[in-house]
C-alpha cells in the first residue's frame, strides 16, 4: 500500500535522472560521486553539441522532429555551448556526464521539447561519437606538433651541418658520424610517428551515431546524412561492434607510446650529452632547475620528466588493453574507465612534444668538445679494416689484423691516426702510402655516401628532401 502511495506521489514529476522511472529509490549519494564522469568528460562538451545539433538534423529529415522543434532545439544547444564556452554553465550533483548536463540545460532553456532530441539515440552510441570527434582532432593537432618539431631539428641539423661526432654503438665510440645526421635520425622516428597517427585516424573516422543502445535505431534515420553532417567518410556496420569496440583508442594509445619511447630515447641522450663528462651540449637554462643544496647544479628536469612520463603514457595503453580484455558486447560500464586513459596519455604526449620542440630549438652545442670525443679509442678502425679489404686482403683477416693494431696502438698512447706507413707495415705488407687517405674523420665520414649514409652530400640530400616535406 505505501508502495502505491510512493509511486502516486511521484506521478507528474520530472525524475531527477533520464531513467529514473524504473527504479524505487534514487540513486545513493556514494554511487552518484562514485559514478560521476563529468570532471573528465566534460571536455567532450563542443564534440556532445556538434553530434547533438547532427542528430537533431537528422531526425527532422526523417520527419521525427519539425522543422520549427529542429530550429528550437539547435538554437538552445548553441545557447548552451556559449554558457560552457564561457564558463557560465553551472553543473549540478546530478549531473553523471556532459551529456545529461547539455541534455538537462537544454530542457531548463527550451522546455520539455529537450526531450525530443534523444530520440532514437543511446548514451551508448552517442559518447562513442563524442569521442571519435574530440580523439579525430587530437590526432590532427599532434600530427602538426610533430611536424613543427621536425622543422626544429631539420634548422640544427642544418645550421651544424659540417660538425662530426662520435657515433656510439652500446654506448661506447664507433665511428665518426655527423651532427646532423644524428638529429636526422630522430626526424625519420617522428616521420613514422606520424605516419602511424594518420593510418589510426582513418579507423577513428568513423561514425557510430545510430546505433542506438546495442541494436540500432528504430526511426528511419539516414545515417549517411548524419556522417556528411559530421565530415564522417564511413559509418559503422554493426551496431553492437559501435558501441562497445575501443579498438580506435587502444590503436591510438599505442602510437602515443611509441612516439613517447622515441622522445624518452632522445631524453636520454640529452641527458647524458648535457653531463660534464660529455658535455657535448648545453641545455637552456628556462629548461633546467637547480639543487636546493648544491649551488653548482643545473639539472636536466625536462628531458627526465619526458622520460619519467613515458611510463605513464605506457600504463595508459596497458589500462586500456585490461580494461577491454574481458568485456562481453556490447556497452558495459567498464567502459567509462577509457577517457582518463585516454585524455591523459593524448594530454601527456602533446605537452612533452610541444616542450621538447622549444628545449631543441634553443639548444648550444658544444663543438669543441665534440671534435675532442673523436680522438682515442680506435674510430678509425673500421677504415683500416676496409682499406685492407680494397686490396685484396679477405674481410676476416682484414678485422683480425687491425685488431691488432688498435691493441698496439692503445698500448703505446697512440691514436691510428697517427701512425705511419712503416708502423702499419709491420701488421701486414698491404698497407701502402695511400692508407694515410683513410685515416681521417672527414674521410670516413665521407665515404659513408650510400643513401642513408653519413656522407655529407647524402645528409644535404635529405636536408632538402625533408625540408620540402615539412614545409
Amino acid at each position: 500500500m505505501a508502495s502505491r502511495k510512493s509511486g502516486k506521489a511521484g506521478a507528474g514529476k520530472q525524475p531527477s535522472k533520464a531513467w529514473a522511472g524504473r527504479f524505487r529509490e534514487p540513486t545513493d549519494r556514494l554511487v552518484e560521486a562514485f559514478s560521476r564522469s563529468i570532471a573528465v568528460d566534460k571536455r567532450l562538451y563542443p564534440q556532445d553539441i556538434r553530434g547533438s545539433i547532427a542528430h537533431c538534423q537528422t531526425l527532422a529529415k526523417a520527419g521525427v522532429l519539425s522543422r520549427r522543434d529542429q530550429a528550437a532545439i539547435v538554437r538552445g544547444l548553441q545557447l548552451v555551448q556559449h554558457e560552457l564556452e564561457r564558463e557560465r554553465f553551472k553543473f549540478l550533483p546530478e549531473d553523471e556526464d556532459i551529456h545529461m548536463a547539455i541534455e538537462r540545460r537544454l530542457t531548463e532553456l527550451i522546455g520539455p521539447l529537450g526531450g525530443k532530441l534523444h530520440t532514437g539515440r543511446s548514451r551508448n552510441d552517442q559518447v562513442a561519437l563524442d569521442v571519435r570527434l574530440y580523439v579525430r582532432e587530437q590526432l590532427t593537432v599532434l600530427i602538426e606538433r610533430l611536424t613543427e618539431f621536425q622543422r626544429v631539428l631539420v634548422a640544427q641539423a642544418t645550421k651544424h651541418l659540417d660538425v662530426p661526432m662520435p657515433g656510439y654503438t652500446h654506448l661506447q665510440r664507433a665511428q665518426p658520424v655527423l651532427l646532423a645526421h644524428h638529429l636526422l635520425a630522430y626526424v625519420e622516428m617522428f616521420l613514422r610517428d606520424q605516419a602511424r597517427l594518420a593510418d589510426a585516424r582513418t579507423r577513428v573516422n568513423v561514425m557510430p551515431l545510430g546505433s542506438g543502445a546495442l541494436a540500432g535505431s528504430n526511426y528511419p534515420v539516414d545515417r549517411l546524412y548524419t556522417a556528411t553532417l559530421l565530415d564522417f567518410p564511413a559509418v559503422t556496420q554493426n551496431s553492437l561492434d559501435a558501441v562497445s569496440d575501443r579498438d580506435f583508442m587502444i590503436e591510438v594509445a599505442a602510437a602515443l607510446a611509441v612516439i613517447m619511447m622515441h622522445l624518452s630515447r632522445m631524453s636520454e641522450e640529452l641527458i647524458l650529452w648535457a653531463t660534464q663528462e660529455f658535455h657535448f651540449v648545453d641545455l637552456p637554462d628556462g629548461f633546467c632547475t637547480g639543487s636546493s643544496m648544491m649551488p653548482q647544479k643545473k639539472n636536466p628536469d625536462v628531458p627526465e620528466l619526458v622520460r619519467g612520463k613515458t611510463g605513464r603514457v605506457y600504463g595508459h595503453l596497458i589500462g586500456l588493453m585490461t580494461t577491454l580484455k574481458a568485456l562481453p558486447l556490447s556497452y558495459n560500464r567498464d567502459l567509462q574507465e577509457d577517457k582518463p586513459a585516454l585524455f591523459d596519455a593524448l594530454d601527456t604526449t602533446q605537452d612533452c612534444v610541444e616542450v621538447m620542440t622549444e628545449l631543441m630549438r634553443r639548444l648550444k652545442v658544444d663543438r669543441a668538445a665534440l671534435t675532442r670525443a673523436l680522438t682515442g679509442g680506435g674510430m678509425l678502425a673500421t677504415e683500416l679494416a676496409d682499406y685492407l679489404v680494397t686490396r685484396g686482403v679477405p674481410f676476416r683477416e682484414a678485422h683480425a689484423i687491425t685488431g691488432k693494431i688498435v691493441r698496439w696502438a692503445l698500448d703505446a698512447g697512440r691514436e691510428l691516426s697517427d701512425l705511419t706507413v712503416k708502423e702499419l707495415g709491420v701488421f701486414s705488407p698491404r698497407f701502402e702510402k695511400s692508407v694515410l687517405q683513410r685515416l681521417t674523420v672527414q674521410g670516413a665520414i665521407d665515404r659513408k655516401s650510400q643513401i642513408g649514409g653519413t656522407a655529407r652530400a647524402q645528409v644535404v640530400r635529405r636536408l632538402k628532401e625533408l625540408t620540402k616535406l615539412l614545409a
